[in-house]
């Protein structure tokens, strides 16, 4: 059996999801385009596109004002999740909304001390692509700033300090960015309206469904559906027209370099570049060199045809929508681009539908009933290795693959989609409890991946462990029915031990 992941873990999916898009043919195959030249198509695209209505269907109120205060002074996007200035729906509407009302353009993103498991390597690289859209910002006279707390602390104050007329934000569904949501929902004075714009997922969360999925089945012909309606080019964020009265004060990098209280010793890494420039680079290197090979070679992790997009697709640094449009308009004929977007459309958006609708996301007790029956009636069964979380940390078990996995992830802060699963699964065959597993697998890809404190992070780990998103299988020790993996499955997809040798020498 092939088995079947969820999100962008693995990159791999059914190819059932054609778009209602036509493609172009493709330009010569792998032959070389001069470099740069996606960036230019995309700015020409854009710039077509400046008369498109938008959507209101992407945006909901949050509070039960709905008219921009009168005698305001500006109109606020509060950037969170989604962290550019272009192919983001949230800044569009957030400008839109300026431009009728006459009124300044702001940006400010709130920067807490701490976020879940994130250490110095997520937080860097976030802190890095804040900076572009500081650059970026300022050449479009939209006013950014970078302020330090809580956004249920901070943002209210700076909202009645500016006299904004309306705030605006993006939409992410894990428990503590909806709790700052309502706590800035709270603070903000009752005549000003609060808008929610989903500008992570092609099709809002809320358009999608009403309701958790049980899986890509249930959930793929709801959004195939609506993707003619959706899935359209994004208009360009302009020059804004209104200049601010009072100008943002230069953002003071090594002060919030400063105020973060996380762990430093994860490192950044220097494979990925922080920021929508960088990603863009990345998205016209997967069109280019490894889109075409993406259906056949995706779980061979020896093999380059994975897009690499996760961190700056976590970070919101890139649209989903733009890298889903890019690939489409320029891939090559083929299963590459259908298999391409079921996973960058469907199994992540499902990822964000699971994570919205069940409040226990990251715990066994949002796994469906026969999951945790199974779990349960297996959690007593004698386990072939028992480790320790420091001994996982350490790549230190008598399996060399799942080491080269996990030296990969602290290393590089990634693992290869196919291998996450088998890497997560061990995890379970090798901890006392379901409960232990689960926790440990999050703990790890938390800490080390780009891609880390993510719905699809969330999803990845609970598919493994809890069977989420997955039906029964035939049941064994530990596992029950959940869904087994194994190292000699492993050697039939692809050269296990040329993947070992090229990470088991590394030292952590």
């Amino acid at each position: 059996m092939k088995p079947r992941g969820s999100g962008t873990w693995a990159e791999r999916g059914r190819t059932s999801v054609v778009l209602c898009q036509k493609q172009r043919p493709p330009e010569g195959g792998k032959r070389r385009r001069e470099e740069g030249w996606m960036a230019r198509q995309v700015a020409e695209l854009r710039a077509a596109e400046r008369a498109q209505p938008f959507n209101e269907k992407r945006l909901r109120f949050l509070s039960e004002s709905r008219k921009v205060k009168q005698g305001s002074q500006g109109v606020l996007y509060w950037m969170c999740r989604d962290q550019r200035v272009q192919d983001n729906w949230a800044l569009i509407y957030a400008q839109r909304l300026a431009r009728t009302e006459k009124l300044p353009l702001h940006v400010c993103f709130c920067l807490s001390p701490r976020f879940l498991e994130a250490t110095v390597r997520q937080m860097g690289f976030m802190l890095n692509g804040l900076k572009e859209v500081e650059k970026e910002c300022s050449t479009l006279e939209i006013q950014f700033h970078l302020l330090l707390g809580a956004a249920g602390e901070v943002l209210p104050g700076f909202v009645k300090d500016r006299r904004m007329g309306a705030v605006v934000t993006d939409f992410f569904p894990l428990r503590l960015p909806l709790q700052w949501a309502e706590d800035v929902k709270k603070g903000l004075p009752s005549d000003v309206p609060f808008i929610q714009v989903d500008a992570h997922n092609v099709v809002p969360c809320w358009v999608a469904s009403d309701k958790q999925e049980y899986s890509a089945r249930t959930i793929r012909g709801k959004i195939t559906k609506l993707l003619p309606e959706f899935l359209t080019e994004f208009p360009l964020v302009e020059k804004h027209p209104r200049c601010a009265p009072v100008l943002a004060k230069p953002v003071d990098w090594d002060k919030a370099w400063s105020s973060l209280e996380v762990d430093r010793s994860v490192g950044e890494v220097e494979w990925a570049r922080p920021g929508s420039t960088a990603a863009m680079a990345t998205l016209e290197s997967f069109v280019d060199q490894r889109l075409q090979d993406f259906a056949a070679h995706r779980n061979n992790p020896n093999r380059e045809a994975l897009s690499q997009l996760s961190p700056w697709l976590h970070s919101g640094q890139v649209s989903a929508q733009r890298v889903v449009l890019q690939v489409k308009r320029n891939g090559p004929r083929g299963p590459s681009v259908d298999a391409f977007v079921e996973e960058a459309v469907v199994r992540r958006e499902l990822a964000d539908n699971f994570c919205y609708y069940n409040k226990d996301y990251d715990c066994v007790d949002g796994a469906y009933e026969w999951a945790q029956k199974t779990l349960r009636d297996h959690a007593k069964d004698p386990r072939p290795h028992l480790y320790s979380r420091k001994q996982l940390e350490e790549a230190k078990t008598g399996d060399r693959l799942w080491n080269a996995a996990q030296i990969q992830l602290v290393k590089e802060g990634k693992t290869h989609g196919f291998l996450r699963m088998y890497w997560a699964k061990k995890i379970l065959e090798w901890m006392p409890s379901p409960e232990e597993a689960l926790s440990t697998a999050l703990y790890l890809n938390d800490r080390y991946s780009l891609d880390g404190n993510d719905p699809n992070g969330y999803v990845g780990c609970m598919w493994s462990i809890c069977g989420i998103h997955d039906q029964g299988w035939q049941e064994r020790p530990v596992f029950g029915k959940i869904r087994y993996m194994n190292y000699a499955g492993c050697k039939r997809k692809f050269d296990v031990p040329a993947f070992e040798r090229r990470y088991c020498s590394v030292k952590l």
